[in-house]
């Protein structure tokens, strides 16, 4: 990551007292985690199938708050051979309910990233917390005529007409996700890369579809030299290791999220590699772990 690497000797005036950026290898890929912020989220959220006996010793032992929980937003930046890549883009700036979120367009400055370098977009899912850093001007009028954005053909059929049935969100909040999906549509079809079940987009950066969280909700897997690491988006909470089976209240399909967490977290458990998320603790790379019959988190020790 030398074009990145090297822009850090030019970013002390943007130096945090709280670290906003991670940088590690995966093999001869650069990755760089960057915190998008966080957003308060009902602490109910977390878990809609638990009793509230269970959910609150499961805060209490967490040392969470029983009522408003911080959300992280972790976003990466790939680079692998000749090509940059946006994992995601966070919240934005359009939501004055979430002021310490949509830091990404100044913390991409900060890491030295000039946002016309990105020459590919992929996105997880489009949620308003992971598309709405695109469209604000700070970041898209920023970006290159030519960027491709990459994301599940299923994923913008399902925002043509998106079914919340089976969610749990306060009355707000699905109405805010439509119509920011709608207007990300619009901005950028002319620039998506739709996939149907997989997708290389550089070498050794694949996206996979695998539904649940949303129809169209993929996972990023990077592969070099022997080393492994997974975004997995929305597939995966706070709760989701040691209380795989817990509900979100964003998940379009409870049930179908709930067996690929459990896939995913097992296949990492079993093949030792990293796994990194959006809602995590920041910076959020860690293994896993099986723990009898659910998981535990291993972090990673930070390399200096």
């Amino acid at each position: 990551m030398s074009h990145i690497d090297l822009a850090h000797s030019h970013a002390s005036g943007h130096d945090e007292l709280v670290p906003s950026r991670y940088a590690l290898k995966v093999g001869d890929i650069d990755v760089m985690v960057i915190s998008d912020g966080v957003m308060p989220i009902t602490s109910t959220t977390f878990a809609t199938n638990a009793t509230k006996e269970d959910l609150a010793a499961w805060l209490g032992d967490m040392f969470l708050p029983p009522e408003v929980c911080n959300w992280p937003l972790n976003v990466a930046v790939v680079h692998s051979g000749d090509r940059t890549i946006l994992v995601d883009s966070g919240l934005g700036t359009e939501f004055p309910g979430f002021p310490r979120a949509g830091q990404l367009a100044m913390r991409l400055d900060a890491a030295g990233i000039d946002p016309a370098s990105v020459t590919d977009v992929v996105l997880t899912h489009l949620h308003m917390d992971h598309i709405g850093g695109l469209l604000v001007e700070g970041l898209r009028g920023r970006l290159r005529q030519d960027l491709r954005v990459h994301l599940a053909a299923a994923e913008a059929e399902f925002w043509d007409a998106p079914d919340f049935s089976h969610t749990v969100m306060p009355a707000p909040v699905p109405d805010v996700l439509r119509t920011t999906a709608s207007r990300f549509l619009d901005v950028y079809r002319s620039q998506l890369r739709p996939f149907e079940t997989e997708y290389e987009v550089a070498p050794g950066v694949l996206m996979q579809r695998t539904g649940g969280h949303t129809p169209g909700h993929s996972i990023i897997r990077l592969e070099s030299g022997g080393d492994r690491l997974t975004f997995a988006g929305d597939a995966l909470f706070q709760p989701g290791f040691d209380k795989p089976d817990w509900h979100n209240g964003f998940d379009h399909d409870p049930e179908e999220t709930t067996r690929v967490r459990v896939r995913l977290l097992t296949e990492l458990a079993t093949n030792g590699g990293q796994l990194l998320a959006t809602h995590l603790p920041f910076p959020s790379v860690c293994h896993v772990a099986v723990d009898g019959n659910a998981f535990r988190v291993v972090p990673a020790v930070w390399e200096y």
